[in-house]
């Protein structure tokens, strides 16, 4: 609940690991780029344990377009995780075709998922350049933690009165498995998983726009600050953020609404220093 810049000064960075060109094997045209996968398979290419998959008669237009949603969204995917986990750090500029390089894709997908962060407010575009890092300070996230407190406080009374035990019961896992991605010490998989739980406990509400308005804070509340700052906390902090969670999951079962709202107001205070 709680560089690189273009050219060569792009290397070195350590999610860079994701398959590149040489590792992807032969080039393939503009608009079928490969998509990273964990065990390196590039698409197009089937694994030892699949079978290939049957040739299915598709419209001339129609396969690309799949496939180039499917790439942009792996992509998003891979770029939030490492805006969180500092990779991509505040004020440095990155273009898209050497970031398509470290993915082993070519520039498009990666200029449309930037084009998304954009419009989320993580990166800025610069004209001829690439995209910015937008540079944040901690009073960005002291002003977003307030925002997001007023918005959830309400909504976890609400709730505290309203749902029985049980379904608090069913939310014991969620955040048990928050405690163990902390365990791990990686930010972006603490991150996740703690939006996961946010989540969850949020749509029991009902509200669906609730529920999208409050993750999209919480996504904004885990971008790194300018130096790090104190957003970037090692594995302890992360363990002892996760641990409540299962704090406020014992005050929502006990209908204890002091605590809850202490519990909560705590969290987001703390979500300055954390990033939860």
């Amino acid at each position: 609940m709680r560089q690189g810049a273009q050219g060569s000064a792009d290397t070195g960075t350590p999610w860079a690991a994701t398959a590149s060109p040489a590792a992807a094997g032969p080039a393939e045209p503009a608009g079928s780029a490969p998509v990273p996968q964990q065990a390196g398979a590039v698409r197009g290419e089937h694994t030892h344990s699949e079978p290939p998959a049957p040739a299915v008669p598709v419209g001339p237009r129609a396969r690309p377009v799949v496939q180039r949603a499917s790439v942009r969204g792996q992509i998003l995917d891979a770029l939030r995780a490492a805006l969180v986990a500092g990779d991509l750090r505040p004020g440095e500029v990155y273009s898209a075709p050497v970031l398509g390089e470290r993915f082993g894709v070519s520039a498009t997908p990666v200029r449309e998922a930037m084009q998304q962060l954009a419009l989320e407010g993580a990166v800025e575009v610069v004209p001829n350049r690439g995209f910015r890092v937008v540079e944040r300070g901690v009073r960005d996230l002291a002003e977003l933690a307030e925002v997001r407190a007023l918005i959830e406080v309400p909504v976890m009374l609400r709730l505290a009165r309203t749902v029985p035990a049980e379904r608090w019961a069913e939310m014991r896992p969620l955040a048990e498995a928050t405690v163990r991605a902390a365990s791990t010490g990686c930010r972006a998989t603490y991150a996740e998983s703690d939006r996961g739980f946010h989540r969850a406990v949020l749509s029991l509400s009902g509200n669906e726009q609730l529920v999208q308005i409050a993750d999209d804070l919480h996504r904004r509340a885990q971008w790194p600050l300018v130096g790090g700052g104190p957003g970037c906390r090692g594995r302890a902090d992360l363990v002892a953020d996760a641990h409540e969670h299962t704090a406020l999951l014992d005050a929502l079962v006990a209908r204890d609404l002091d605590v809850v709202r202490a519990l909560v107001g705590e969290h987001f205070a703390g979500a300055t220093g954390a990033g939860a």
